[in-house]
């Protein structure tokens, strides 16, 4: 079977053919029925059941209006590829583009659940399967139906064209959306000056802080594939002299397009001197024997959940003496703000666990202008020169996740089990920094893992990849 949808006027580009009305009448007609017949009910679909719950119990009696979003233009009429909104994908489980969720107030205590969005189309009228470029399934893919959708995700859909009647009437309505997207077009007679959706962003980043099952078994495997994408760049080391960190980016974002959906953020592919550039996402530079190469990437898996870890490495496959000191002393502070989690604790403990590690090591380096006290002195922090940036962000379907989330459950909050956070401490000598020796300039180095706030502890999800010195040239010489 197929779904009954309005006609439009296909979305076409300025070069394409009018087609005539004998090849419209032949496009319409010959094609059999792809109706899926063997979908159930996924797992993700009931979790997110759950999740819908826990949100309906924080806004009795209002309409919640969640957003997939829709494409974005990457040059003239050509788009990035599209990545729903994380909410969305937390609250429905699908990914399909121009959806959106609806939280419709029962008249009860609870809400009805409506996922309204654009199903593939009927090819026996209408020209959308087969000339339109953005939704049309000979050109864009093939698109799930109204019912396949309904039974993958356990929940009530409705073609998007209803969505504008379906949001009018007097119910208090709250929408999550991002500050460049605009979905006023959709809220035609719904009562806007009750559009909060600071709060519902708030609260969905707050419910999103502690994973589920479901949940950590999709970090744990966004980080093996992680793991195997740093590997096949080990394994390419000559190409990576070649061709420099280009090939760095290309052969991770390989692994992470085999095994996952595509990498979780840009893939930072730092040798040499642009090590201390904190997010370099250039990734053109050379890879030059003898200096470090800072490797900060991700996979974000199919379920768009993303890992986030941080190797430095000697492009030669061993460190000198000086590469060795200064790498040794951000890996103890590592592992002493690892060390500092655990339920209750602030979520700023690692990060103060891991300066006090790191300052007094500038210290003894004689690289500070005062004592390492003083460098620690809320009034003074002149050690931030060298370190730049706090330790920890909390991980899940965003690389930084559950950014919304008010700084008293968040930054100033406590940790609570099932929290996953980075640990992530670094050192920074600019090439220009003339308050360093000369051999120290140019160096950049950040080690970081994925952690899990555990009942007694924390748990280091990417334990596996080689973090010490030695592990490290053993993992480049096999």
């Amino acid at each position: 079977m197929t779904d009954t949808t309005e006609s439009s006027t296909p979305k076409t580009a300025s070069h394409d053919n009018e087609p005539n009305p004998k090849l419209r009448a032949f496009m319409n007609s010959g094609w059999a029925d792809s109706e899926r017949q063997d979908v159930t009910l996924s797992d993700v679909g009931v979790w997110a059941a759950k999740r819908r719950d826990a949100l309906s119990q924080a806004f009795p009696g209002e309409r919640l209006v969640i957003p997939a979003g829709t494409y974005k233009v990457r040059s003239n009429d050509t788009d990035y590829v599209f990545r729903p909104h994380t909410d969305y994908v937390w609250l429905a489980g699908d990914q399909t583009s121009d959806a959106v969720l609806v939280l419709e107030p029962n008249g009860t205590s609870g809400h009805d659940s409506v996922l309204y969005f654009r199903p593939r189309s009927d090819r026996s009228e209408g020209e959308e399967f087969w000339r339109d470029r953005m939704y049309g399934e000979l050109w864009a893919g093939r698109r799930p139906s109204l019912t396949e959708t309904s039974k993958e995700f356990g929940i009530e859909t409705r073609h998007v064209d209803q969505l504008a009647d379906a949001l009018k009437g007097d119910v208090p309505t709250r929408v999550r959306r991002d500050e460049d997207e605009s979905i006023a077009s959709l809220l035609s007679g719904a009562r806007t000056d009750d559009l909060k959706d600071n709060e519902l962003a708030s609260t969905l980043s707050e419910l999103r802080l502690v994973k589920d099952a479901f949940e950590l078994e999709q970090l744990r495997d966004a980080v093996a594939i992680t793991h195997r994408g740093f590997s096949d760049v080990l394994a390419e080391m000559d190409q990576v002299r070649k061709y420099g960190e280009r090939w760095i980016e290309g052969t991770f974002w390989r692994r992470a397009r085999a095994e996952g959906n595509d990498v979780g953020y840009s893939s930072i592919a730092a040798a040499g001197p642009h090590a201390t550039t904190l997010h370099w996402i250039e990734n053109d530079g050379p890879v030059v024997d003898g200096t470090l190469m800072l490797l900060d990437m991700g996979v974000e898996n199919r379920r768009l959940y993303t890992a986030d870890i941080t190797r430095t490495l000697p492009v030669s496959g061993e460190f000198t003496p000086r590469q060795r000191d200064l790498y040794q002393l951000v890996l103890d502070a590592q592992n002493a703000g690892i060390a500092a989690l655990k339920p209750g604790v602030t979520f700023r403990a690692g990060h103060d666990a891991a300066m006090e590690v790191i300052v007094h090591g500038l210290d003894a380096m004689e690289l500070l202008p005062v004592t390492a006290e003083e460098a620690l002195d809320p009034e003074s922090m002149l050690y931030q020169r060298y370190t730049l940036h706090g330790v920890s962000h909390m991980l899940g379907l965003d690389v930084h996740d559950c950014a919304a989330a008010r700084a008293e459950m968040y930054r100033k909050g406590p940790l609570e089990t099932g929290y996953i956070l980075t640990v992530e401490p670094g050192l920074y000598f600019q090439s220009d920094d003339l308050t360093v020796p000369e051999d120290l300039r140019g160096i950049g180095i950040r080690i970081e893992d994925d952690i899990l706030i555990t009942d007694t502890g924390a748990e280091n999800l990417s334990e596996a990849m080689p973090r010490t010195v030695d592990a490290i040239q053993n993992w480049m010489a096999s």
